[in-house]
């Protein structure tokens, strides 16, 4: 299937590889279809969530153990049936990331993640009911720290 998106151009994209959200995303709730697109270049540890619905509409991901190693979700048992995971459930945790002008002050939002059940394509933004994280997280203080 072929997307023609705002800041990759046309690309093509597998249909079993679309991401369906069935409430959306917080703010964007009429936006359901989503593609998850790798980078190939330096930043290997960013990705993007790219809309189907909306070709304008990209956000950038982290996994966000790249910034927080010891990062754990507990997902509540009513998600955890919405998205029908089970111990054998292959998921993929992705944080979304806001990336300013000054890109020192990047930040993930791991207080929210985003929940991907890899088997039957089914996601979900999640907010966890831990104070542990926070929505903005400062990605390089954080990298700098580790000597990252």
């Amino acid at each position: 299937m072929l997307l023609n998106t705002k800041h990759f151009g046309q690309i093509e994209i597998d249909e079993k590889g679309i991401i369906d959200f069935p409430e959306g995303l917080p703010g964007f709730e009429d936006v359901k279809k989503f593609v998850l697109l790798s980078n190939t270049g330096d930043n290997y540890m960013f990705q993007w969530l790219q809309s189907v619905d909306k070709p304008d509409l990209t956000f950038v991901v982290i996994d966000p153990k790249y910034i927080k190693e010891d990062y754990e979700v507990e997902v509540p048992d009513e998600e955890i049936e919405e998205l029908e995971l089970d111990e054998k459930s292959d998921t993929t945790i992705l944080s979304i990331v806001v990336v300013p002008e000054d890109i020192a002050q990047m930040t993930a939002n791991l207080k929210a993640p985003i929940i991907i059940n890899n088997i039957n394509k089914k996601g979900k933004q999640i907010v966890l009911d831990c104070k542990d994280y926070n929505i903005k997280h400062y990605i390089m203080q954080e990298l700098n720290q580790r000597g990252g």
